[in-house]
């Protein structure tokens, strides 16, 4: 089992302290959402001018960074937009070819009040010269459960469109069940084949804010969190199982020093 945390989790950490625990606690990758306050990491100089340095002390360490979680949105509403998240594809598929790394995370996106049909053709165009790119620096794109694409028959349909092995699924356990409805099960049968990656986290219900549920440690809320384990062990999954700590959105729930250790302990006892 491979497990990762995504860096949502530990915003002010800087990159020796995450290496640390990382190491300490018996990681094997960490996945780059961000990082000390820039979103976009290829413009701080961890991942620019002192690329080298970092790629050295991942080596050191026995680290992977498996994916680099991008901002990119397959919808756009317009032109200027699209152009905009070529860019940053390309810059994180660079990135991805000097560290090795073999998936670039990307989201459907919000849709607001375009008829799925016509969002749908958008996306199938601007996949065209996404995976253009993806091919150039063989790298796969992993597009996640996640906003207007939760529902796994929307994301199918992505996939069919496509019809691209540069194109897979990131599987977010938790946004499946807990905002579409979804059994593990339904998620897997139409999305099995092409779940490369996964992110891990764990809510209960609750009405104090927009959101309808609360962001808890592992095991702490009601997510079916070994059912989904036991599945995915069933079908061989060999992709990693990455905490995806929000702590950069949510601000309140627990800090990294107590969440990953418990995520690494939790994950362990279920395997």
């Amino acid at each position: 089992m491979k497990l990762a945390f995504t860096t949502l989790g530990c915003p002010k950490w800087n990159l020796d302290t995450m290496i640390t625990y990382a190491v300490e606690n018996g990681f094997q990758g960490i996945d780059f959402r961000g990082f000390q306050g820039e979103m976009d990491i290829f413009r701080t100089p961890a991942f620019s001018s002192q690329r080298e340095e970092t790629k050295q002390k991942f080596d050191q360490a026995g680290l992977e960074i498996p994916c680099f979680s991008s901002s990119v949105r397959l919808y756009t509403k317009s032109a200027e937009q699209f152009q905009t998240y070529m860019e940053e594809l390309k810059n994180y598929a660079k990135l991805c070819q000097f560290f090795h790394t073999p998936y670039i995370r990307v989201f459907g996106g919000t849709i607001g009040d375009i008829a799925r049909e016509q969002a749908v053709e958008i996306v199938e165009q601007n996949l065209k010269g996404m995976l253009a790119i993806a091919e150039e620096y063989q790298i796969t794109l992993l597009l996640e459960t996640h906003d207007d694409w939760t529902d796994c028959g929307y994301v199918e349909e992505v996939l069919q469109r496509a019809r691209s092995p540069y194109l897979q699924v990131l599987w977010d356990v938790h946004h499946p069940y807990r905002i579409a409805g979804e059994t593990p099960e339904q998620t897997w049968e139409r999305l099995g084949g092409h779940i490369r990656y996964t992110h891990w986290k764990d809510s209960y219900k609750s009405s104090n804010n927009k959101k309808g549920y609360q962001l808890c440690l592992m095991g702490e809320g009601d997510m079916p969190l070994q059912r989904i384990f036991q599945l995915l062990q069933t079908k061989g999954f060999k992709g990693y199982f990455t905490l995806e700590w929000e702590k950069v959105w949510w601000p309140d729930i627990e800090e990294p020093e107590v969440a990953l250790p418990q995520y690494a302990a939790f994950m362990r006892e279920m395997g």
